[in-house]
């Protein structure tokens, strides 16, 4: 149980990455005083976590209810995590793990960007959903498994919260290399267990795991 709580935990806090949130969350609020940015972060950690819980108790039933079998989503997952795993290893800024141009414009002009685009989709991402929905299908017709995946969730969602409450320091600290540098070695991590995902899926697929 601990070994499957520490996979589920590396996972998550790889894919949701709270640094590289953090970064793009204190560029975003240059302009925000302490206490905005700090309302912000609270606001849009909030959000996000229940966007996620969400779809880790709904996410079966809706791929049901789209005719989508878990093993084919599974296959699906893993190419697009693989797909975020190279945007992390490449330093490369797409839709995926941040927001476009077009987005961050967007959000520039906003007052207030705890929904749009910070809880979604800097936290509560393509690849965090994707992700929560994999990790709850592992756990399936194990209850005890199952709530930790949900724990799991919720500690990483603390440490999102954590590092946007610091993020002036932490870009500060890091910098954009620093940044990119962690963004990197996540990226490798992320890839591995992508594959991992492909791999099970196909297992499944075919009856051979």
């Amino acid at each position: 149980m601990l070994q499957a709580a520490i996979y589920d935990f590396v996972i998550l806090f790889v894919v949701i990455d709270p640094v590289g949130t953090a970064g793009l969350f204190a560029s975003m609020t240059l302009d925000n005083t302490a206490a905005e940015r700090r309302s912000m972060a609270v606001r849009g950690s909030l959000i996000a976590t229940a966007v996620l819980v969400v779809v880790a108790f709904a996410g079966k039933e809706v791929l049901a209810a789209l005719g989508i079998s878990l093993p084919a989503f599974r296959i699906a997952g893993g190419i697009l995590l693989f797909l975020l795993a190279a945007d992390m290893v490449f330093a490369r800024q797409t839709g995926l793990r941040s927001v476009t141009a077009a987005e961050d414009a967007e959000a520039i002009r906003k007052p207030d960007i705890s929904v749009f685009p910070l809880a979604i989709p800097l936290l509560a991402g393509p690849g965090a959903i994707t992700t929560t929905v994999l990790l709850m299908g592992q756990a399936e017709g194990d209850a005890v498994a199952q709530a930790a995946v949900v724990l799991v969730l919720l500690v990483v969602m603390a440490a999102s919260l954590v590092a946007l409450l610091a993020a002036a320091r932490l870009s500060h600290l890091l910098g954009e290399t620093g940044s990119n540098v962690v963004s990197r070695l996540f990226g490798i991590v992320l890839a591995a267990l992508a594959v991992q995902f492909v791999i099970d899926g196909v297992q499944k697929s075919f009856g051979l795991g």
